[in-house]
């Protein structure tokens, strides 16, 4: 690997996660671009570890489908320092004051929730819960969060492309915002597209054609949705803050994920 690119992932985990990632011996706008490029692999490892919780939950108690579906929705936001769900709430506070673009930003970096903050994340949370757990009753719970978690992940490169500026001259967004052309996005949306389609082909090959097929659907249509959603919350950031920001960034992530799932568990 090289250095650029380790430091890439380095910044990747050491801003997407609480876990030990070590510090990237420079920190400019290429890693900031190369970070954002590689944070679905930081959501792949976040998702695999919350997976492995639900796995071994369902083994002590196989039929606590809500138990295994909160505990995995509790190791996400866990792993991620809760960091998208703040981010979540500043950016719902914001929109929700109806005020002027530099009314919306100073709301944003203050520290404390508002209304619409409260709301944005005890809605996103039962939504995770809700639709995680719909998916453990179809028999398809690790894998589903693992691949919601990743496409959550997946709309950083997107929502840092070069087309949406930051928001503010400091701050995360100016090292990262505009730092991912749209074919590098569109590359690690096809990487991260087939990675989840064969996760489902081969963890669900032994059952029905049927439920199989219903199965490739969901994962597919889960990871275009996260695009989806990262184009949709970046336009509305653009128009209403000129750009993008940190807290956008983690609420994209956090709106992402809910709709993943929501994907996933309608289509079982």
């Amino acid at each position: 690997m090289t250095g650029g690119r380790r430091d890439g992932l380095r910044l990747s985990f050491g801003t997407l996660t609480v876990l030990p990632a070590g510090m990237p011996s420079r920190v400019d706008r290429n890693v900031g671009g190369r970070a954002m490029v590689l944070a679905p692999v930081v959501g792949a490892v976040v998702g695999g570890i919350a997976a492995a919780v639900i796995a071994l939950a369902q083994l002590v108690k196989p039929d606590a489908d809500l138990l295994a579906a909160v505990l995995g929705v509790l190791v996400v936001a866990g792993l991620s320092g809760a960091l998208h769900l703040d981010g979540l709430a500043d950016f719902a506070d914001a929109l929700g004051s109806r005020r002027d673009r530099e009314t919306m930003l100073r709301i944003m970096k203050q520290s404390d929730i508002g209304p619409f903050g409260v709301v944005a994340i005890v809605g996103v949370l039962l939504l995770d819960v809700a639709a995680l757990t719909a998916c453990l009753q179809a028999d398809f719970g690790w894998q589903a969060l693992l691949i919601a978690t990743t496409a959550s992940r997946l709309t950083l490169p997107w929502s840092c492309r070069t087309s949406i500026p930051a928001a503010r001259p400091d701050g995360l967004g100016t090292i990262v915002a505009t730092t991912v052309r749209p074919l590098t996005a569109v590359a690690v949306t096809t990487a991260v597209l087939a990675a989840a389609v064969g996760l489902t082909w081969f963890t669900t090959s032994s059952t029905s054609t049927g439920t199989t097929a219903s199965h490739l659907i969901g994962a597919a249509i889960a990871v275009l949705l996260a695009v989806a959603t990262s184009l949709v919350t970046s336009r509305r950031a653009y128009r209403a803050l000129g750009g993008t920001t940190g807290d956008v960034l983690g609420a994209t992530v956090e709106l992402a994920l809910p709709v993943a799932l929501l994907a996933l568990a309608l289509t079982m």
